[in-house]
């Protein structure tokens, strides 16, 4: 580090960065040597003049102290460390992923709702046997805590894999149980809304400057609201209470929906720190979003109908 002590006349705006300061530096110390030695230093660009010199009268001049370092490029401070997802095609392998377990996954859901739903025996069946719906309660839920609780397991190949499978199908028996005590007539229309409505919020979540992954603090506290609402209305029944209950829970997680979109492109989003190794976390979001989604319009279509 370099400090100098100079008296500097400033014609013009001196950019540091570039190493403008290298000639100020040097006219400093050509005026040093002057003070100190009385005679001139004429530099190699000066250039002499005819007569008598005219007397010079000396102006003041402020004195700046200018600390010179060669270490420090201003282009290159509060750099922020470099990330995974800094490498485009990481952030493309990421995604990809992400959408094939998810099709994955809805695909089989459906499989196992359309059987539920045209297979008359199975049908009769879960309503003569509400056991059924009971037991897969336990096992959804063990399956989803280890998912959601054990970071290191869903990371690892195959268990992650397997877990997830696991779990899919779990939740495909869940919404066939449910799927049995509507028509099928209003479980295609479901599909078909949830469906629109899922690829709608999806490029909305492309291509809007909105960054909704501030929202995850304030949706959790709706989840618990709304949890608490659903269960006030096991012992109210009310036509219109339950139909605003559906459309909370519609419009909470549509935007769930696009939040998690938001955390898997990530980009110029705030909150998108997702590990490049949590893809099945990823798809287990937008899974489970999509899930209730098409539940609360279940909900909504038997209700208007």
């Amino acid at each position: 580090m370099l400090a100098v002590q100079m008296d500097v006349e400033v014609g013009e705006p001196i950019d540091f960065s570039a190493g403008d300061y290298h000639h100020v530096v040097r006219k400093a110390a050509d005026k040093g040597v002057q003070s100190k030695s009385g005679q001139p230093s004429a530099p190699s660009h000066a250039r002499t003049t005819k007569g008598n010199p005219r007397s010079q009268t000396v102006e003041s001049k402020n004195s700046y102290v200018v600390e010179v370092s060669d270490d420090i490029i201003p282009n290159e401070i509060n750099i922020p460390a470099s990330s995974p997802f800094s490498d485009r095609n990481v952030r493309k392998g990421f995604i990809m992923k992400v959408f094939l377990l998810l099709s994955a996954q809805l695909s089989v859901t459906a499989i196992i709702i359309s059987m539920f739903i045209f297979w008359k025996a199975l049908n009769s069946w879960v309503l003569a046997n509400p056991w059924f719906t009971y037991a897969l309660l336990p096992a959804f839920f063990g399956v989803l805590i280890i998912l959601a609780c054990c970071g290191d397991l869903r990371r690892r190949v195959p268990a992650n894999y397997i877990l997830l499978g696991f779990f899919t199908i779990l939740e495909g028996l869940l919404l066939g149980t449910v799927s049995v005590f509507y028509k099928a007539e209003e479980v295609l229309w479901a599909t078909a809304a949830t469906t629109l409505v899922t690829l709608a919020l999806t490029i909305f979540a492309l291509q809007t400057k909105w960054d909704f992954t501030l929202l995850n603090g304030v949706l959790f506290v709706f989840i618990f609201v709304l949890m608490a609402y659903g269960i006030i209305l096991l012992f109210v029944r009310s036509y219109w209470l339950h139909l605003l209950y559906a459309g909370l829970g519609t419009l909470i997680f549509s935007f769930y929906l696009v939040m998690d979109v938001q955390l898997m492109v990530g980009g110029r989003h705030i909150h998108s720190d997702l590990d490049p190794e949590e893809y099945v976390f990823a798809a287990l979001n937008i899974y489970l979003d999509i899930i209730n989604l098409f539940l609360f319009i279940l909900q909504l279509i038997g209700l208007a109908r």
